[in-house]
């Protein structure tokens, strides 16, 4: 039998950024030892990871060039305790009081590691959305367009819009409160085994209830035993368990296309697409586990080589997954977008997630991609083993 795959082990720190040399190699151990005790227990554990707390709160007197100095110090330390994958939390832009000049050093922080992960929480449900900080959000993310590798810089960041700590998934994890550790799940293939039709002919309308109730079912029959082992190590560690975020992450070829469009209703895209969507993500919110993060249906376009296929075909385009999103996981996520658009293009897009999360009190986040030197109706050429390839459409 295969190894079932977890896509994330992430350790929350409770300290305080400058972190030390020590915090880090006690942290890439504790981590280091909880990926041994999965993996002995049968588990493909795909990475682990680090979530601070925000470095803008914490460092709220720093230049931008003493973080920078900073930063890379952090990445080395992150080097040497073979760490790959840290949040540096988020910028709560949607604060009143929160000065928009400190977000122009960001996308610099990111430019010069490789490890590292920031976003901008845009909104609140006490706040409300913080407009005026859209336009200099999407100046990081063209930046990270124009000056990373293939644009690769954009992995890394995402605005956050009503996304609450605690999420082992990145860019969106950040921490608050004491030390825990959290599991990511990559569900999509255990999703399509669940819902495999029982016929050789599917349905013309799907029965959502029988959808939800086998997808149910089998995400506690793996995700259970999960749990226990990651409480008996939180105790260990003498850290608090922060829960199991049961999204069905997708990888590659490891498609959520391929359950969605198992249940009945047609290609991606079709109608029904919606309420399919909500199905399967009242599974993941009704499983009575410890539950963190999204917990929800995860479109990445360009981490799914089945949704990358609709989306080149025209089946969905951005508008509507985030119509998608409005009752399932994350948002917009990994959206390729032509390289030359307008940033204020990119600031209204970013508005609409803001604003579709804090009206609807549900965590949503958007990780866009323009793509350098690539027009809409041309294909992008990415190399990166997490993303795969589509046709640019334009938004």
């Amino acid at each position: 039998m295969p190894a079932i795959p977890l896509r994330t082990i992430t350790l929350g720190l409770a300290e305080a950024h400058p972190l030390s040399a020590a915090t880090i190699r006690r942290a890439g151990d504790i981590l280091q030892s909880a990926s041994q005790r999965f993996r002995e227990a049968g588990y493909e554990v795909q990475t682990v990871r680090l979530s601070t707390r925000s470095i803008l709160d914490d460092l709220a007197g720093w230049s931008t060039a003493s973080l920078l100095k900073y930063v890379k110090e952090l990445q080395q330390k992150l080097d040497e305790a073979q760490l790959g994958f840290c949040s540096l939390g988020t910028a709560q832009v949607a604060a009143p009081g929160f000065p928009l000049k400190r977000l122009e050093g960001l996308a610099d922080l990111l430019i010069a590691t490789q490890a590292l992960n920031l976003t901008v929480q845009l909104a609140t449900p006490e706040q409300g959305v913080r407009t005026e900080a859209a336009l200099p959000t999407a100046h990081i993310i063209k930046r990270l367009a124009e000056e990373t590798e293939e644009g690769f810089g954009n992995f890394r960041f995402a605005m956050l819009a009503c996304v609450a700590p605690g999420s082992p998934f990145f860019p969106a994890a950040y921490h608050v409160g004491a030390s825990s550790l959290s599991i990511g799940l990559q569900g999509a293939g255990i999703v399509a085994q669940a819902l495999k039709p029982q016929q050789s002919s599917y349905l013309e309308v799907p029965d959502l209830e029988l959808v939800t109730y086998r997808m149910r079912e089998a995400l506690r029959d793996y995700a259970t035993p999960i749990v226990a082992l990651g409480r008996e190590l939180a105790q260990e560690h003498d850290l608090l368990f922060g829960g199991i975020d049961l999204s069905p992450a997708p990888m590659g070829e490891d498609s959520i296309v391929t359950a969605i469009e198992q249940c009945g209703q047609g290609k991606l895209g079709s109608a029904g697409t919606l309420a399919v969507a909500a199905a399967l993500t009242a599974a993941c919110k009704s499983t009575g586990l410890p539950t963190c993060g999204y917990c929800g249906l995860m479109l990445p376009v360009l981490e799914d080589v089945g949704l990358a296929r609709r989306w080149e075909e025209g089946q969905v385009n951005a508008h509507q997954l985030l119509l998608y999103s409005a009752v399932c996981g994350t948002g917009l996520d990994t959206i390729p977008m032509p390289g030359d658009c307008q940033v204020e293009t990119i600031a209204n897009l970013l508005l609409d997630v803001a604003s579709l999360a804090q009206r609807l009190r549900k965590p949503l986040s958007a990780r866009l991609f323009p793509v350098p030197g690539k027009r809409a109706g041309e294909y992008t050429a990415f190399t990166s083993p997490y993303l795969t390839n589509t046709l640019i459409q334009s938004i």
